[in-house]
């Protein structure tokens, strides 16, 4: 079963420097409850839908699947989605250690809010911290895309 490992962090430094690729990313929730989650992404020009699971005790892992679609049929899908939408542009930051940090910065709704999230192999895995994150909010909710839609960072 495929699992996502991942650490999220808010964002305190300037990360800018250490960018070396930035996508527009724009989704919304088919199905948004705790139990389970159904996104349409358009990252650039790609259409994708992801089926993720609740996540577990620790807040770090959690079911997905993800599949690309054709960039029509999230359009349409995008349609059907609940209320309210995630624009955001993601910035990858490379990690010494070989992994990535993707830093997403919200506009509208959520605009002044920066994440930093980290996948990892396993939840034990070794990570460089650098020194622009700042707290660590892996499994509070509220950062969850799927709950900022319903409970916007502007809102708080």
């Amino acid at each position: 079963m495929p699992q996502e490992i991942e650490k999220k962090f808010l964002v305190s430094g300037n990360y800018k420097p250490h960018v070396t690729q930035t996508i527009r990313i724009i989704q919304g929730y088919l199905v948004s409850v705790p139990e389970r989650t159904v996104r349409i992404r358009i990252a650039g020009n790609r259409g994708f839908i992801t089926i993720k699971g609740q996540t577990d005790k620790s807040g770090l892992s959690r079911y997905e699947w993800e599949k690309e679609i054709p960039l029509k049929e999230a359009n349409e899908l995008l349609e059907l989605c609940e209320p309210g939408v995630i624009d955001k542009t993601r910035h990858l930051v490379p990690e010494p250690g070989g992994l990535t940090y993707e830093v997403d910065e919200f506009y509208g709704d959520n605009e002044g809010l920066t994440v930093a999230e980290i996948e990892l192999p396993r939840e034990d895995a070794a990570f460089t911290k650098p020194s622009w994150l700042g707290e660590d909010v892996t499994g509070n909710p509220a950062y969850s895309n799927s709950v900022l839609i319903k409970k916007p960072y502007k809102s708080w």
